[in-house]
């Protein structure tokens, strides 16, 4: 499936305040005070993220490709996979710290987030892999053609329905444009690691 593809027969979450196609590329323009977030720590909840989702079966698995040039506090961009305003996951990289940090954010009901500083992958192409099997989502991760990595591995019924595909979200400025490169669906992943 292309990034075109995607756009025509996906729906936003959010919609972002610009979407904008290049040579195989889609650039998406987050709104200030996007995020997606529910409660722990913060005290608030924010539903406001930018993503574009399709439905994600048992067996299957998407992967979404970017490019790794955002750089201010709680910049992200990944993948995103939602049964509803409470139960939900995004995955790839978010600025924290002062660095680029891989993780994934888990909610069920409320949010969990795990992260791991990825400095050297800055400038790169960044590609996420959501993998549904049985109970759960496997995400890995890689930059570039290196091997993917395990990120999480997260609880999910099998009796739900999600939907999942590409996400940013500009948390603390106007102005973030995201360089989405690849959107592609495909069979479930074999193994766990």
């Amino acid at each position: 499936m292309t990034l075109e593809h995607l756009v025509s027969t996906a729906r936003w979450t959010t919609e972002p305040v610009a979407v904008e196609f290049g040579d195989e590329t889609l650039r998406v323009t987050a709104a200030e005070n996007s995020d997606a977030w529910r409660t722990t720590s913060y005290g608030f909840v924010h539903d406001t993220e930018h993503a574009l989702i399709s439905p994600l079966p048992a067996d299957s698995a998407i992967e979404v490709s970017f490019l790794l040039d955002f750089s201010e506090p709680f910049d992200q961009a990944g993948l995103f996979a939602r049964n509803s305003d409470s139960e939900w996951m995004k995955a790839g990289v978010e600025v924290s710290d002062g660095a680029p940090q891989l993780g994934a954010v888990v909610t069920h009901g409320f949010s969990d987030w795990s992260v791991a500083p990825v400095a050297e992958w800055a400038g790169r192409t960044v590609t996420m892999r959501a993998s549904r099997t049985g109970d759960a989502i496997t995400v890995r991760a890689r930059v570039d053609d290196e091997d993917f990595r395990l990120v999480r591995l997260a609880y999910f019924s099998p009796e739900v329905n999600l939907e999942a595909g590409l996400y940013c979200c500009g948390a603390t400025r106007a102005g973030l444009v995201v360089t989405f490169t690849g959107y592609r669906q495909t069979e479930a992943d074999e193994s766990l690691h």
